[in-house]
């Protein structure tokens, strides 16, 4: 058998493999695969975002309870906290809605007017010794600095994950696929709505 004969005897015998290789490269540099993979990533970490609003929002419900019982006269602050905290859990943000600015602005409003309510709140509680010295108090002190740390590392993830979508579907070339099979459009980050909405409230009371 010639050398000519071997090599053609070689590609017909893998041309179906080469071809599929050659087809999925060509899949993936379109976007086929690459920009729901994307996606599907941001809204993983869209769900760890809320996973950690709606752990704060549990401790936010005891906190207030620890309050109420030590602070009786503090009732205006604390139903300030209670209505913020009802309208942040009653605006849920899905998966198919972080393309839409208006839907995820609504949810971080919401999420900045329970910060500012707890900040009063646990401002407040400075003026009673006997919280200072609650040992319920400070575990949900504790808690709620972890938890605020997580969010703003969640959020962090989030934003970095649909800047690396919303680049993919705006250049060559996944913006082929993005555009003409997927219809993708741009997911919206998350963003402070008010001045110092990004940080954790202070809940150190310190010495």
């Amino acid at each position: 058998m010639t050398q000519a004969n071997r090599s053609g005897g070689f590609l017909r015998r893998f041309a179906p493999a080469i071809l599929a290789a050659m087809a999925a490269l060509s899949l993936s540099a379109c976007g086929i695969n690459s920009v729901p993979t994307a996606e599907e990533e941001a809204k993983a970490k869209w769900a760890d975002v809320q996973v950690q609003y709606q752990r704060r929002s549990d401790l936010v419900g005891n906190l207030v309870a620890t309050v109420k019982g030590a602070a009786k006269q503090e009732q205006d602050t604390l139903v300030r906290v209670t209505e913020a905290r009802s309208k942040a859990t009653s605006i849920q943000v899905s998966a198919a809605d972080l393309s839409d600015p208006a839907k995820v602005e609504q949810f971080q409003q919401a999420q900045a007017a329970l910060s500012q309510s707890l900040g009063r709140l646990i401002a407040t509680a400075e003026a009673y010794p006997e919280l200072k010295s609650n040992q319920n108090f400070l575990e949900l002190q504790s808690q709620l600095e972890g938890t605020e740390n997580r969010i703003a590392v969640a959020i962090r993830d989030y934003n970095e994950a649909v800047r690396a979508y919303n680049v993919r579907i705006r250049t060559f070339p996944d913006a082929i696929g993005a555009k003409l099979i997927h219809g993708a459009k741009p997911m919206t980050p998350y963003k402070a709505t008010s001045a110092g909405a990004e940080e954790a409230p202070k809940v150190d009371f310190g010495a």
